[in-house]
């Protein structure tokens, strides 16, 4: 009882004490007949006494916070603290505020790396950089952080019963075959019995093979790539083309093994890198659409052709009920010079992207992806990967005479593109 308690009880007390011996000398016959008026009062004041403590007893029980009530308060907001950690992984925040997961820097989380590449049997030996000498690893620690909100943490369990009876399917260039062998080696995690995961065919990841796929048995899923890298159809020369033209690449057709794509649940895009003036006109490939060659078109304008083809197919043949479509921007790369041939890898993340932020083929499929009429999910990393000066393969492939500025080592990158894809899966 406080202080303050106390002398209210006792000033009340004081008051009432000439009535107390009043009431003694009544209840022991001291009282005469002529003094029955003095002891009614009497009675009424002890009457009223005992009332006040009643309501002040009744007061100071009301009144003391109750150590039960504050310990269940305690043990609610640590359930819904707990509950709201379990399902973060499951229920994305980060969307419903509205908050831009693309717009952000690279932290140094000591969590990281999610897996071991040694320990994983479709991890391509040239994105091995450690298995291939890399020293340094540094550059396995760091995680996209937002400017204004949180990634829910990967959280293999639910993603694993989340893909339970589905089919991932991607499609597009190495670059794709990277983040598909990175979602591979990353479920595996989860996974007790590691023989119950297998290549459908049998087939050992190369860059040759035009469709791989992986199945995760005890939860019944494939996780599949197939190498489409400009997407649209390659074609014969027609005749009487110039000696120039090689092939042909027919941009108003999608790629014939577009079929193959349509019953999926998760349908993941990429193009990009084959899209210069090296992989193209140097080897001879130039543009066709109506059966007419395209001599003088330029690559950005044949660019949006073909992904205005992506968009009709899209739209015709896949059923927006049932596969959620994601389209991936183009990656940066950090060649020093133009032809390909000088490649430095830093030890940490840059903070001079020099113009690498931003990319004339992620431009067009923005475009492309916010006039699709249905629900195509942007997946905008062109800038995330400007900083990553220090994650390429560099001369840690399977052959370092070729330098690579261009693909990712795994762990890295592409760990973070699955780790947003997971989490836009499980939110929506």
């Amino acid at each position: 009882m406080s202080a303050d308690m106390k002398r209210l009880y006792w000033g009340y007390f004081g008051h009432f004490n000439p009535t107390f011996k009043k009431a003694v000398k009544f209840f022991s016959g001291s009282y005469t007949k002529s003094s029955i008026f003095q002891s009614l009062t009497a009675l009424l004041m002890v009457g009223s006494f005992l009332c006040f403590l009643v309501v002040m007893g009744c007061s100071y029980f009301f009144m003391l916070p109750s150590t039960e009530k504050v310990v269940d308060s305690d043990n609610r907001n640590r359930d819904s603290i707990s509950i709201s950690n379990s399902n973060s992984s499951r229920s994305s925040d980060f969307l419903n505020k509205g908050c831009n997961v693309f717009d952000g820097k690279w932290v140094i989380d000591e969590t990281y790396p999610l897996y071991n590449a040694s320990q994983c049997p479709f991890m391509e030996r040239g994105f091995d950089c450690l298995g291939n000498g890399r020293k340094d690893q540094g550059y396995l620690k760091w995680r996209w952080k937002p400017q204004n909100c949180e990634i829910p943490r990967f959280d293999v369990g639910a993603v694993l019963e989340f893909l339970r009876g589905k089919r991932v399917v991607f499609v597009g260039d190495s670059l794709s075959r990277t983040q598909w062998e990175s979602m591979v080696c990353m479920l595996m995690n989860g996974v007790k019995d590691k023989s119950s995961v297998y290549e459908i065919n049998g087939n050992e990841i190369t860059k040759q093979i035009r469709h791989l796929g992986v199945v995760f048995g005890p939860f019944n899923f494939t996780v599949e790539f197939y190498r489409s890298v400009f997407l649209v159809q390659p074609g014969l020369v027609p005749r009487h083309s110039p000696k120039r033209v090689k092939a042909a690449l027919k941009l108003d057709q999608l790629d014939d093994i577009s079929g193959e794509w349509i019953d999926s649940d998760v349908l993941v895009f990429n193009s990009g890198h084959w899209w210069t003036p090296t992989k193209l006109f140097d080897m001879g490939w130039y543009f066709q659409i109506g059966g007419k060659m395209k001599l003088g078109m330029s690559i950005n304008n044949a660019f949006r052709v073909a992904l205005a083809t992506w968009q009709s197919w899209v739209e015709s043949s896949v059923n927006p009920n049932r596969t959620r479509v994601f389209f991936r921007t183009f990656e940066s790369t950090h060649w020093i010079s133009g032809t390909r041939q000088n490649c430095k890898v830093t030890i940490r993340p840059t903070h001079d992207v020099k113009g690498r932020q931003t990319s004339s083929i992620s431009d067009a499929i923005i475009n492309v992806v916010k006039n699709v009429p249905i629900n195509v999910r942007l997946l905008h990393v062109t800038k995330m990967g400007a900083f990553r000066s220090d994650a390429h393969v560099g001369p840690w492939s399977d052959n370092p005479t070729v330098p690579d500025c261009s693909h990712w080592c795994l762990p890295g990158v592409p760990d973070m593109w699955n780790e947003l894809l997971f989490s836009f899966l499980l939110s929506e």
